[in-house]
């Protein structure tokens, strides 16, 4: 209330204007919601109780040790507890978002009631004459593996494959226990084979063609296939039951394939398809950037090549590199003529302001392009990427030609040529951009790549051994200045990053051979020229003969 009076105050002397710069759609209650460790425990109980639930109510015939219901609750409590330190352990960032938390524990509850479901159907004959063995080869073993393995990486999927397949042989009866239990293991690990780097979404379908196949072998060795084996093999019955057992796989593919962008949307994920449909250079922006500010276009198409080389060296998102590179700059569609990649052989509109105020106008393309970016609605990460490409570093351009300045202010103020009071003061921290500093991995190889693209502009015939020493004077300088201190890139990464960096730029600034003039062709067209003329001056020389003669008497 009281920012918006003085606002108002502001504007009615003319010192602010009406509009307001345009900021994430993020709530305090939101944020706190998402790390709050109140609301977390209270997740973690109901998962716990849905899991106990869902063991204890199972109707099914059981061994002697799991004889009672509530010993198969109490089994999968430990093995829920034991998960979870797994979890605390391995993902510390994953289990301190609440919404990572739902997700995982949420896509593997959903997994085991279908198991529930699909053996509850089973028994009751739904599934007709040895309804159980179609039961075994229908149950969704790659759902969750799979869902969270595109969603959050192959490791959290291994996580899930694993609980799963411990869960899954708690709810069935003595008999098909252990078979569910290894099948929903193997399976769950082809799961997150096949699916960890999946970029296009019809590969899914194939994913769910060899989820099919593996379901299908373990139905054959575990003689769920009817007539599987010698003497007698009982063709159609072979011939149904890896149908069903290819059905279920590719049901589940398709399903997972429809839920991703629910499952984005609703937990502010973005799977590596979505950053390749994201990359197409047809966005509005981008094509802004190809007629208003084409220099910033082609430095941003750079810095995507080296981001996303190095992303790939060190095992981080090279499509997010590359998609958030594209974008890092739109903010210099405000006033593209001040960027030294857009001026050419005009004059600098720079050499008319003082050193602050072209800092002022460099750093604030930063805020510009976040305010651009939420106009577009563009991926969040995107909006961090900008916010953070070039962390709180220093212009140093213009914070040097300022100390020069007021050097040489000085000066004349000793000499007595000018007023004491005239010298200006320079301050650092009006040099500097707003922040914050890279807080990811693919934010801090963005940043760097900027710098290193943008500095290797100025190599005069670039060798190899120039090439290197710029690369590890920029990574040095970074972090010297404490630029790369909030992301999670260690010294080793940072190593393959300038070394990724070295070779991509080695080959875009690859030197040409000189060629040699062909010399023998171009004395063969003087002579032709010289022959033709030659030629035309005797004709002349005829004709005019001719006319001469005609002339005499």
């Amino acid at each position: 209330m009281f920012r918006s009076l003085k606002r108002l105050q502001l504007q009615r002397r003319g010192l602010m204007t009406e509009k307001t710069r345009r900021k994430p759609s993020e709530r305090e209650w939101v944020e706190l919601l998402r790390e709050s460790p109140v609301l977390r425990g209270g997740l973690l109980a109901t998962f716990a109780a849905v899991l106990v639930a869902l063991c204890v109510g199972a109707d099914v015939e059981r061994g002697a040790f799991l004889s009672a219901p509530w010993r198969a609750g109490g089994v999968a409590l430990l093995v829920f507890l034991a998960g979870l330190l797994h979890f605390y352990v391995s993902h510390p960032a994953s289990f301190r978002r609440n919404s990572r938390l739902v997700l995982v524990f949420g896509a593997m509850l959903v997994q085991l009631a279908l198991f529930r479901l699909i053996a509850g159907l089973a028994s009751t004959g739904a599934f007709g004459e040895g309804g159980e063995r179609y039961g075994f080869l229908l149950a969704p073993y790659a759902l969750a593996p799979m869902a969270i393995t595109i969603l959050l990486g192959r490791n959290q999927g291994m996580f899930v494959a694993v609980l799963c397949a411990m869960w899954g042989g708690l709810l069935q009866g003595a008999a098909f226990a252990l078979p569910v239990a290894i099948t929903a293991l193997v399976v769950g690990f082809v799961a997150v084979l096949v699916s960890d780097g999946l970029r296009r979404r019809s590969r899914l379908v194939r994913a769910g063609v060899l989820v099919g196949l593996t379901v299908n072998l373990f139905g054959l060795m575990f003689a769920q296939i009817a007539g599987a084996g010698p003497p007698s093999i009982d063709w159609p019955q072979i011939g149904y039951g890896t149908a069903a057992a290819l059905a279920g796989g590719v049901v589940t593919a398709i399903l997972i394939g429809g839920l991703l962008p629910v499952f984005e949307s609703a937990f502010r994920v973005t799977t590596d398809i979505s950053w390749i449909e994201l990359a197409d250079l047809n966005h509005p922006l981008l094509k802004r950037l190809t007629l208003e500010a084409p220099g910033t276009y082609h430095h941003s198409l750079v810095v995507a090549n080296l981001a996303e080389a190095a992303a790939d060296a060190v095992g981080a998102n090279g499509s997010m590199c590359r998609v958030c590179s594209y974008f890092h700059d739109i903010g210099k569609l405000v006033k593209p003529g001040y960027f030294i990649e857009n001026i050419g052989e005009g004059d600098n509109p720079h050499d008319d302001l003082t050193p602050t105020m072209s800092a002022l106008v460099i750093t604030a393309h930063v805020k510009e392009g976040v305010d651009l970016a939420i106009k577009n609605k563009l991926n969040s990460a995107i909006i961090d990427v900008i916010e953070q490409h070039h962390g709180t570093s220093l212009v140093y351009f213009f914070y040097r030609r300022a100390l020069e300045q007021q050097e040489e202010m000085q000066q004349r103020a000793d000499e007595g040529e000018s007023n004491p009071d005239d010298v200006p003061e320079v301050s650092e921290k009006s040099f500097r951009y707003p922040g914050p500093k890279p807080q990811f991995k693919e934010s801090g190889i963005i940043s760097l790549a900027d710098a290193v693209e943008s500095a290797s502009r100025s190599l005069q015939k670039p060798t190899p051994r120039k090439i290197r020493q710029l690369i590890d004077d920029i990574v040095n300088a970074r972090i010297r200045d404490g630029q790369l201190t909030d992301c999670d890139l260690t010294l080793r990464e940072l190593a393959a990053v300038a070394e990724s960096f070295n070779t991509t730029l080695r080959s875009m600034l690859h030197s040409r051979i000189s060629y040699p003039k062909d010399e023998s062709g171009m004395e063969k067209k003087s002579a032709k020229k010289k022959q033709g003329k030659g030629k035309s001056t005797v004709a002349l020389s005829a004709r005019g003969g001719k006319k001469t003669g005609a002339l005499l008497p």
